[in-house]
């Protein structure tokens, strides 16, 4: 049996379904655990966190602000990626990474209500600003999309490794979630690398690193 043909109405319709999931709180649910942290073992990870104060609280709550605002940026690419990709292994490779990134935003977003928390109300202004500039990277090219892909991946992992830097030793919880998301990212560059993406100027690389730091800034407040 083949795969129903989807129509460019189908198209737009499923991108507009995986905005308004991405932006809408607990419309996202996880499909597997971090690797430390299986269905069997959640309980007894949250047992072993000692608990917060109040100012650990509201650092690690802006940490996975951040992280969880990286997650919804991410899906933004990857669908306006998919959206004008003009390689159908390329296209089907954004599309399943995007799926594999639904664990981290749920993930991120779960840790933020645990903490006493919400995720930052600028979501839905960088998911349109992500979803433009994934959409300009298909266009320019699917080695140039791969390309960027990479970067962008190899920039969360090191945002991942200094979050992990400045958590408590004691919370296992939030380190078993970002050490899977580093693990996963780390993957999804590698992969876009492998299927050719090129790798991109200097002065392009300086522009994403400016963008991220906004947002990393921004939303850690708001």
């Amino acid at each position: 049996m083949t795969g129903r043909h989807l129509t460019p109405v189908d198209q737009l319709l499923s991108r507009v379904d995986n905005a308004l999931r991405t932006l809408t709180p607990g419309s996202t649910r996880a499909s597997r655990q971090p690797a430390a942290q299986s269905s069997d073992d959640e309980a007894a990870i949250k047992d072993r966190s000692a608990p917060l104060d109040t100012r650990q609280q509201r650092h690690i709550a802006g940490l996975m602000r951040i992280n969880h605002t990286g997650e919804v940026c991410a899906q933004a690419l990857y669908q306006g990626q998919a959206s004008t990709a003009t390689l159908p292994h390329v296209r089907h490779a954004m599309e399943e990474a995007a799926r594999e990134e639904e664990d981290h935003l749920a993930w991120c977003e779960d840790r933020i209500r645990e903490l006493g928390s919400v995720p930052s109300r600028l979501n839905p202004l960088f998911y349109a600003m992500s979803y433009t500039l994934g959409a300009g990277a298909g266009l320019a090219g699917d080695r140039w999309s791969l390309g960027f892909v990479s970067e962008t991946e190899h920039q969360v992992v090191r945002h991942l490794e200094r979050h992990l830097s400045e958590l408590p030793a004691a919370d296992h919880r939030t380190r078993a979630i970002l050490e899977q998301m580093r693990e996963d990212e780390l993957k999804h560059a590698v992969t876009a690398e492998d299927a050719g993406g090129a790798p991109l100027p200097t002065p392009i690389r300086r522009v994403m690193t400016l963008m991220s730091k906004v947002m990393t800034f921004t939303t850690y407040r708001i």
